[in-house]
């Protein structure tokens, strides 16, 4: 394996490492944590919103999840394209939730995303896209929402 292959090799472990990462902080209900995924500039397209920096970030996140007594995200099958210190994924999202009201709920979709090594070495969101494909009761009983590329 040549150097350029094994540096490619470490970087889509830590990129895949940087995803659940995420999905455990959002389960964990750790804000820090799931906070310092994100580049200081990141942006994160959710639900009809796109907020900018880490904190606006953390702020959109946080409103989002008090709706909720919890959260459970599996993002699998994740396809990487790593360019140097920049990359490009899309990962299928699954989300099983409960609203506080106790209803349960079944999120499903797909997250594009952007990352990039940060100066301190890190590999973190530069840009998340969420494309939801379904949100409802878990029977799939809902009305599925049409398919955006």
């Amino acid at each position: 394996m040549d150097r350029s292959s094994h540096a490619n090799a470490e970087d889509d472990l830590a990129i895949r490492a940087l995803v659940a990462r995420y999905c455990h902080a959002i389960a964990e209900r750790d804000d820090t944590a799931w906070a310092n995924t994100w580049s200081a500039d990141g942006e994160w397209c959710v639900l009809g919103h796109s907020v900018r920096g880490r904190e606006d970030i953390l702020a959109h996140y946080q409103r989002i999840v008090s709706g909720f007594r919890w959260v459970l995200q599996v993002a699998a099958n994740g396809l990487l394209e790593i360019a140097g210190d920049e990359a490009r994924g899309r990962w299928l999202i699954s989300e099983t939730l409960q609203a506080n009201d106790g209803r349960p709920v079944l999120n499903i979709g797909s997250y594009h995303d952007r990352y990039r090594r940060d100066p301190d070495g890190a590999w973190r969101f530069a840009r998340r896209e969420f494309r939801g494909s379904y949100m409802g009761p878990p029977d799939l009983s809902g009305t599925p929402r049409p398919p955006v590329r």
